[in-house]
């Protein structure tokens, strides 16, 4: 019997409009586990409608700041509680294993107690202003009701990173969890509900692009809207947005550079190319799919990568001893399959992988793969495959490096291997990314913001910055004298 999930509304949990659904595949299986309500235009209305009462509503605004982050501390208090329940729920309806969805949701309780910590730190500033008698200060305010639109890769630390700096800075928020494995969202909407948030101040829906993505960006009471996904998809995003001139972040995909110079400790940068490709089964926006190797280490480096793939332990993903689990749907496994193929007959050499591994046909596995390229241009180097593939090219110095780092649409994150502190510094200075990780890969912290740039989107999440990115200006000016104001039409 499938499980039966529904919308949290206005602090209830409640079925869509004439009870409708979509079902939730497993990735391992193949087969239907859980069924969830499908948001109709109504649905969202009744969503975004909660969330405006609630932001009017004195409960919640006239809040004090540090009464807010009391309650993101409660939560973080919750989510740390129940992050095994959460982790069980994610891998079951994504697919990503257990070991890493578990170490996950723990962190993410991190990120509510940062963004608590924030609530009464977002400050204005007094204006050395221009003009006699007059004090000019600002503050800054909340925007309103968010839209929080988050894909299915990693939907806890997505949903922490938007609603954790948009509810300390006062707002509320709607999320729209993603079709493909919304299950640990809605669990923890049980949680905000524990930690005692006003009805109304956070709510989570599902649904489908349209019309329950489209209605919610393009809803006239939503003033921010910060989506995670893909560029196609953005753009939809974008042009609803021209219907509410809501503030729009957005985070979208990768094909990001890792490269290896020759005088990388080669152990470690194995290790983390290991981590950084098939760490979530290549799952991630900020997936190291490009590998550059200088010639001079090429063959001992990649022969490293060729005898550790096939190691790498696949399984059932609620498995602790499973490393490595099935991609998340089956179109993904065959977008990745068609990409592969198209790229061995335009030259790639296929050196581990590159189909369903033995065993596991039910599902949607798909092997480590290697891929080596010659031709920087075939499409596994130039796609994001959000998948298990590995393309490997080579380089003669740093300048070749960094053209063809930088030669991708794609520009979130990139990683530099190099004992040369002064080559750090400048490959740091000149690959185009918003994250450039040094001798480390997949590193995150609540105090350090991520994004990208290019088709990778704009805005930043996390870090100090993000809360303010939630609030808008205003501006007071005080005329301290107490001689009156002079009469405009009155000549002088």
């Amino acid at each position: 019997m499938s499980k039966v999930w529904k919308f949290y509304i206005d602090g209830e949990f409640c079925e869509a409009e004439g009870g409708a659904t979509f079902d939730s595949v497993d990735p391992s299986t193949g087969e239907v586990w859980a069924k969830f309500p499908a948001a109709s235009a109504g649905d969202v209305d009744k969503a975004v409608e909660a969330a405006h009462r609630a932001f009017e509503n004195p409960e919640w605004a006239n809040m004090l700041p540090t009464q807010r982050g009391k309650l993101l501390f409660r939560l973080a208090e919750l989510v740390a509680e129940h992050a095994g329940e959460i982790a069980e729920l994610e891998t079951r309806d994504t697919g990503k294993v257990i070991r890493e969805t578990k170490g996950v949701t723990g962190y993410v309780a991190e990120f509510f107690r940062y963004f608590g910590g924030l609530a009464d730190k977002i400050e204005g500033s007094v204006l050395p202003i221009d003009k006699p008698d007059m004090m000019v200060y600002t503050t800054r305010e909340p925007l309103g009701v968010v839209a929080a639109v988050v894909p299915w890769n990693s939907q806890m630390f997505l949903t922490a990173v938007k609603a954790g700096p948009a509810l300390a800075a006062g707002n509320t928020v709607v999320v729209k969890a993603s079709e493909d494995g919304p299950s640990p969202v809605l669990k923890f909407a049980e949680l905000v509900d524990k930690a005692g948030f006003p009805k109304g101040v956070f709510n989570v829906i599902t649904g489908l692009g349209d019309p329950c993505g489209k209605r919610l960006t393009s809803h006239p009471l939503v003033q921010r809207v910060a989506f995670t996904g893909g560029p196609e998809t953005a753009r939809h995003v974008v042009r609803n947005t021209a219907e509410n001139f809501a503030v729009t972040s957005l985070e979208l995909g990768g094909k990001s550079p890792f490269m290896v110079f020759q005088d990388a400790n080669l152990e470690s940068a194995a290790n983390a190319s290991i981590a950084g490709i098939f760490g979530a089964t290549g799952q991630s926006c900020v997936a190291g799919s490009r590998l550059m190797v200088h010639k001079s280490v090429h063959n001992e480096f990649v022969d490293r990568l060729v005898a550790r793939a096939p190691s790498i332990k696949i399984g059932a993903p609620l498995d602790m001893a499973t490393e490595m689990g099935p991609l998340a749907t089956v179109g993904q496994k065959q977008r990745i399959e068609k990409v592969v193929a198209d790229s061995v007959a335009g030259g790639a050499n296929l050196l581990t992988g590159g189909k369903t591994p033995e065993g596991f046909e039910k599902g949607n596995y798909y092997e480590p793969t290697i891929l080596s390229c010659s031709d920087p241009n075939l499409p596994c180097v130039t796609t994001e495959l959000f998948g298990p593939v590995l393309s490997v090219l080579t380089f003669d110095d740093e300048e070749e490096a960094i053209q063809m780092a930088n030669t991708s649409e794609y520009a979130f994150a990139a990683g530099v291997f190099t004992r040369d502190l002064a080559r750090a510094h400048r490959m740091m200075k000149r690959v185009k990314a918003g994250i450039v990780w040094v001798n480390t890969y997949r590193a995150v912290s609540p105090i350090a913001p991520f994004g990208g740039f290019k088709n990778t989107g704009n805005g930043r999440e996390a870090g100090l910055d993000a809360i303010y990115d939630y609030t808008r200006t205003k501006t007071a000016w005080i005329n301290t004298s107490d001689v009156p104001m002079a009469d405009p039409f009155v000549m002088r």
